[in-house]
């Protein structure tokens, strides 16, 4: 099967969250195993070309002890992304560092994933996305208020503010990473 990555679809399951572009066939002889893909857009350049490189991954993952002790549980994020409020993606947690968009967050089974936009046309931006496209960073993390918590150790985390995501070096979650890139 031959197809692109470079649109984001509206669907919310796995690679489904990319939609491709042209016609995909199967290996199979059936005629009826190939169909018809639709595409988002057909004029607009590749995104290499205009500086930008798209990934998904988990910002945060549940049931895990962070290397900080703590455990986020499912649906800690339900409220603040409840809200719809864009979040900010930044380099290493530094607000002065916008380095692109957020475009889809959700939790799922697993955690909270996201698909992202990172722009090349500033500095911070240009050496994110050379450090991501190489393997050299592919932390994911996010910056987060504490709403509600369990003591005990570990201290289960059950209702955050979402401020931020962030590419960062170092994840407190080691698991939280980047695991699909299209440039």
């Amino acid at each position: 099967m031959s197809a692109r990555l470079d649109s984001p679809s509206s669907s919310e399951e796995g690679l489904g969250w990319w939609r491709s572009t042209g016609t995909a066939q199967s290996d199979s002889p059936h005629p009826a195993a190939t169909k018809r893909l639709t595409a988002l857009s057909l004029t607009a350049p590749p995104l290499k070309e205009r500086g930008i490189v798209r990934f998904a991954g988990y910002a945060a993952l549940f049931d895990r002890m962070d290397r900080g002790g703590d455990v986020i549980r499912r649906g800690a994020f339900r409220r603040t992304l409840g809200d719809g409020s864009p979040r900010p993606l930044l380099w290493q947690h530094r607000g002065a560092q916008r380095i692109g968009t957020v475009q889809h967050i959700a939790e799922d089974r697993r955690g909270l994933r996201v698909i992202a936009t990172i722009d090349a046309t500033s500095g911070s931006a240009a050496k994110a996305r050379s450090m991501v496209q190489a393997g050299a960073v592919t932390g994911l993390s996010f910056g987060y208020r504490v709403r509600h918590y369990q003591i005990g150790p570990p201290r289960l985390l059950l209702d955050l503010d979402l401020v931020e995501i962030s590419l960062v070096t170092f994840p407190m979650q080691p698991d939280a990473r980047v695991h699909l890139l299209a440039a």
